[in-house]
């Protein structure tokens, strides 16, 4: 099993979508206002290269420096953000998902909003390796499909957003696993996949910043429902079985 992380209510709840109301989203004008997109957004595809036995294998850069510097082209003279190693919410090693490899440098999609933000990174300040596991969620259908290579891993259903706090639509990648405390299972299940997007709703939820991902529930009703504040819930067999192998920096892609 991956090694997971073991949190507390305080840090899980930055998680925007476990169930508990924190006041009221950011209205629909004011997104508007904003220029956030209340719609799905067409996912942009990562690097892949296909391999031999017919499947794309994603590329994934785990920081091994302090700060990750972010450049909005490579051999840009000045950076245009930086990305703090370890993650300060979670304490866990940042990975980010290889949109696009130029040997030196590497496109990657960044853990920021908006959603879909990707940047330039040197590849000497990343380890990069690669896997052939993708996930895809349909909201409409309520259903989360997992696959290895060309195989199907999982296939569950899931809660996901209710209409006044929908969950996020497009492409993000898995950032980090949680191990959830015993006390806190009845909401959030045995473990949570903290995803590199935001709630276009929540901007500030339980102390944190509106992140959304995958959790299990100890309310397996909401399952096959809207019910949500943005998190993707699944039962907590079905969310066992994703932490027992997945790894991190897997595509998530989001539909309608």
């Amino acid at each position: 099993m991956r090694r997971a992380v073991v949190l507390g209510l305080s840090l899980l709840l930055t998680l925007s979508a476990c169930g508990i109301d924190r006041g009221a989203p950011t209205s629909s004008a004011v997104r508007a206002q904003m220029g956030l997109a209340s719609t799905v957004a067409p996912p942009t595809a990562p690097a892949t290269t296909t391999t031999t036995l017919g499947y794309p294998v994603y590329e994934v850069a785990t920081a091994e420096v302090r700060r990750v510097t972010v450049y909005d082209e490579p051999g840009a003279a000045e950076a245009a953000r930086t990305i703090a190693n370890p993650n300060p919410t979670y304490g866990t090693t940042r990975v980010l998902l290889v949109k696009e490899d130029k040997g030196d440098w590497l496109n990657v999609y960044l853990p920021v909003r908006p959603n879909g933000s990707t940047g330039w990174i040197r590849r000497a300040d990343v380890t990069v390796t690669s896997h052939a596991w993708r996930i895809v969620v349909e909201m409409g259908e309520h259903r989360l499909t997992a696959y290895e290579g060309k195989d199907i891993y999982l296939q569950a259903p899931v809660g996901v957003g209710h209409d006044t706090t929908p969950t996020p639509g497009g492409l993000f990648y898995t950032t980090e696993l949680i191990q959830v405390v015993p006390s806190q299972r009845s909401s959030y299940g045995p473990y949570a996949y903290g995803l590199s997007g935001f709630s276009e709703v929540w901007y500030d939820f339980g102390g944190g910043d509106g992140q959304f991902g995958i959790h299990g529930t100890g309310d397996p009703s909401s399952v096959g429902r809207d019910v949500s504040n943005g998190c993707i819930r699944m039962t907590n067999d079905a969310i066992t079985k994703l932490a027992e192998k997945l790894p991190l920096g897997v595509p998530v892609e989001i539909r309608a």
